[in-house]
């Protein structure tokens, strides 16, 4: 079914319903997304105050068939928030429904609507004495909403699962316009099918989230962070695993960092201050959480002296302050950062099994480098998989040099994840930068399945068109 532009002619259908002080022009932070990539068509922006008037703008736009952005942060890096061609869309933003409605310390549950800022997510669990564990380098501006729309993962995937794990009920404007009030704060509903997940991970094609009730944890009552250095990839996993063996799921945070993102950060944010002026080939940064009673810096000298009796860390650094931690992670958080000013030619947010890990880096730096000559920064939350595999074009050159082999690098690498039995979107999402990834290599019974999802709830197209699946 063909979408209808909004137009300055067809906008009085949208504004004629809602205060004029709900609708604004489309300003560049609404059109560009974090790597500027995809740049959107300018437009209107709805800013709705409530799930009722979310719900009074989806139905006139399923009625006029006009297609439907939903916007949270506009953090997210695959063009999901961004539609380049086409007809011209309503952008609705959910940035004015930022209430934290409700905190319930003793049910481990918060009730925030989507536009809540994910670090104030986190104050809000703070003041009661609790714990959001979802963090990423972009909490200060990302919206819960677009999180739990993209699945979002981040540091502490390892002990507190992705945002999938950590919701247990949403309200949702459908396409139709109709409500779904399903903000459950139970821990088992076996009432049929599971609305939360198939809105979770949607990116925004089945409905819009509104509001959602979040699951909370006690608060670790003391964290250590070491940064430890590491043979190989290969030995951060046996690292993983012995510590598992010894700490229990103390262990919150297990990150792999690549002497090429420490020498970025060196070029790029010198004012960075990093562990080693001349840093290890390889390095995890590991922290830990325990209960009262208990050591954290006595739980990672036990690691440390566990790995180093394995042969499998070579030195090390445990933090002896809050403010040595908060530089630990500062460094990590900061590179991607430095990646986006170097400018790479091409980056790949990539699962594979654990077990395939080492070999995945391996065999993905040989594919690289029969293809060129570059520098190869990999980094990531290796305890779930999940790396950020980047490649960038080597001192003197720019990404616009090695234009003619950008595909042929993201096909080498995507190709070898799937032949691993991996994901080539681990916690981005597909977007509109993907779409074609999906295709290739997604299983052709789940893409049906999603198709006739898609068109079951969303026949006229309206939701986030061209976003996951090909219009």
């Amino acid at each position: 079914m063909t979408l209808t532009s909004l137009t300055p002619e067809t906008e009085p259908l949208l504004t004629a319903v809602l205060p004029a002080d709900r609708f604004r022009r489309a300003e560049d932070r609404y059109l560009e997304e974090p790597r500027g990539r995809f740049r959107g068509q300018s437009g209107l922006v709805a800013l709705p105050r409530s799930a009722d008037e979310v719900a009074t703008l989806v139905r006139l736009c399923a009625r006029h068939r006009i297609g439907i952005i939903p916007y949270g942060g506009g953090t997210g890096l695959v063009g999901g928030q961004i539609i380049e061609t086409g007809p011209v869309p309503l952008i609705l933003s959910l940035e004015r429904m930022n209430a934290v409605r409700a905190v319930y310390p003793d049910e481990n549950v918060a009730i925030v609507e989507a536009g809540v800022i994910l670090a104030d997510v986190q104050e809000a669990a703070l003041q009661a004495g609790r714990l959001f564990p979802l963090s990423l380098a972009a909490e200060g501006t990302a919206r819960i909403g677009g999180n739990l729309s993209t699945n979002a993962g981040g540091t502490g995937v390892l002990r507190y699962g992705n945002a999938r794990d950590l919701c247990l009920g949403l309200e949702a404007v459908l396409p139709d316009g109709s409500i779904w009030h399903g903000l459950s704060r139970l821990r088992k509903d076996n009432t049929g099918y599971d609305l939360r997940h198939l809105l979770i991970g949607a990116e925004g094609t089945l409905g819009i989230i509104t509001a959602a009730a979040l699951k909370l944890s006690p608060r670790p009552a003391y964290s250590g962070t070491a940064m430890l250095v590491v043979e190989s990839p290969a030995a951060a996993l046996k690292l993983l695993t012995l510590g598992r063996d010894l700490l229990g799921d103390s262990i919150s945070a297990f990150e792999l960092m690549h002497r090429q993102g420490m020498e970025f950060l060196a070029e790029k944010l010198p004012d960075i201050r990093r562990p080693w002026d001349n840093p290890p080939e390889w390095c995890v940064l590991v922290e830990v959480g325990v209960t009262a009673g208990q050591n954290p810096t006595d739980a990672l000298e036990r690691l440390f002296v566990a790995g180093a009796e394995a042969e499998l860390v070579s030195d090390g650094i445990i933090a002896q302050s809050q403010g040595q931690s908060d530089d630990f992670w500062t460094v990590r958080e900061h590179i991607p950062e430095a990646n986006r000013r170097v400018g790479s030619v091409s980056s790949h947010d990539i699962s594979v099994p654990l077990g395939a890990l080492a070999e995945f880096i391996t065999k993905a730096n040989a594919r690289i480098n029969d293809i060129g000559d570059f520098r190869i920064n990999c980094f990531g939350h290796v305890g779930d998989g999940n790396l950020h595999y980047n490649v960038f074009p080597m001192p003197g050159k720019t990404k616009a040099d090695h234009l003619a082999v950008r595909e042929q690098i993201k096909r080498s690498v995507h190709d070898l994840v799937h032949e691993l039995g991996g994901s080539v979107s681990a916690e981005h999402g597909i977007g509109r930068l993907k779409v074609g990834d999906l295709e290739r290599y997604g299983d052709p019974a789940k893409l049906a399945a999603m198709r006739a999802i898609k068109g079951a709830l969303d026949p006229a197209g309206i939701m986030n068109p061209g976003a996951v699946l090909r219009g």
